[in-house]
């Protein structure tokens, strides 16, 4: 912990000395390569990383935001190019040398409590409040497997959300995280509170309406050769190591199929993932396939999916050690552990135990949110840009 402080505190002290720091967004189509060529930063600093380093470099995604210093001659010295939410890539010159590590995002969370009466509509009343089309976007998502109708919506109608939000270097990082909301239709309140034992929303009566998504595990596999890993700190090797992933260890050939339903929006080379396939699914969701040998016929741009069809086969193409799949899951931009999703159980509901403690918080944040309405105080939250950009944000 007091060596992760004294990395941050200098970063922290260099920046504050640097010449220039440049906020900059990732091009589309730029790859890591590029991006070391055009700094002149030789091309062996990517080749000579381990494996899940390289793989790390192909989960930049476009629009991001990233920080790039130079000195007074205009020469590199370093750059923050964030991955997720909580990882980042550090490239820094020690000398005459130039050095990769990853770092953890040294972020600040703010809570807020937003209150905004309905003039227009639900979507662009709430993005005015809060300069952020995440929130609306967000809140109808949590409502969309039920009865409710945001079309009925009237003038005078109130909507209250309870959130937090990351922050790193004024900007937003990653999306909100909603712990609770209130939307009246006509008058009436429907209501959505996040159970942080199992990660879903439930009404005031503890009925769920999160949806189970039916993923499946797209391969016939041998063994899990390297599990998911977000911000892990190496005890051997002193330092964070982040594995975007499920890599499944099976012979070059076998057949990958897809994991859910969905519509396939890349196919082709991505950097050290070698050949690779990426699905959008429904709420949110998009899986990838890397490393693969060769694509089957199913694989088309554009083209949708079931949960089974064959889209490829297994290979060792890109940056790899030996034939094997290496699967991706992102939740509305972010990285998550496939495994918890491919063998998740579904919750009918909530247990006796998890439901008393519910039902006593779910009554103390509605008596909030009334005096919330009541008092009219409601502070708009600071508006801010997003590190990661809009384009991203694939909630639906």
């Amino acid at each position: 912990m007091l060596k992760k402080k004294l990395i941050i505190f200098l970063l922290l002290f260099n920046s504050l000395f640097a010449s220039q720091v440049e906020e900059l967004l990732w091009s589309r189509g730029d790859t890591f390569l590029n991006f070391l060529e055009k700094q002149n930063i030789p091309l062996s600093l990517f080749y000579n990383l381990e494996r899940e380093d390289k793989e790390l470099c192909s989960e930049i995604q476009s629009n991001t935001r990233y920080y790039l210093y130079t000195n007074k001659n205009k020469e590199f010295e370093q750059v923050l190019i964030p991955i997720s939410s909580d990882i980042q890539i550090h490239i820094y010159k020690d000398d005459d040398n130039f050095k990769f590590q990853t770092l953890p995002i040294a972020y600040t969370e703010k809570n807020e409590l937003l209150s905004v009466q309905i003039n227009e509509s639900l979507s662009s009343d709430l993005q005015k409040a809060t300069g952020d089309i995440a929130i609306p976007a967000l809140i109808t998502n949590l409502f969309k497997h039920s009865p409710v109708d945001f079309r009925k919506m009237k003038k005078g109608d109130y909507v209250v959300v309870e959130y937090s939000q990351k922050v790193y270097l004024g900007k937003l990082l990653g999306l909100p995280n909603i712990k609770s909301v209130m939307v009246q239709i006509n008058g009436k309140p429907n209501y959505r509170f996040k159970n942080e034992n199992d990660e879903k929303y439930y009404d005031e009566r503890g009925i769920s309406y999160t949806k189970t998504y039916p993923f499946q595990i797209p391969l016939n596999y041998s063994r899990i050769s390297s599990h998911f890993s977000n911000k892990r700190y190496h005890p051997v090797l002193k330092r964070y190591r982040a594995h975007l992933g499920t890599d499944f260890a099976a012979p070059i050939g076998r057949n990958v199929y897809a994991a859910a339903d969905g519509r396939v929006t890349f196919v082709g080379n991505r950097g050290g993932y070698g050949k690779t396939v990426i699905i959008s699914h429904a709420d949110g969701y998009r899986t990838l396939y890397a490393h693969l040998n060769k694509f089957a016929s199913n694989a088309v741009i554009g083209r949708s999916v079931k949960k089974g069809t064959l889209i490829a086969y297994v290979g060792s193409t890109g940056v790899s050690t030996g034939p094997h799949l290496h699967l991706g899951l992102y939740k509305n931009g972010v990285a998550v552990d496939p495994m918890k999703t491919l063998r998740q159980p579904k919750i009918e509901g909530l247990s006796k135990k998890d439901k008393a403690t519910f039902m006593a918080n779910s009554k103390k944040t509605i008596e909030l949110f009334n005096s919330k309405i009541e008092s009219n105080d409601s502070i708009n939250p600071e508006k801010l840009d997003r590190i990661f950009d809009r384009s991203i944000v694939n909630i639906f």
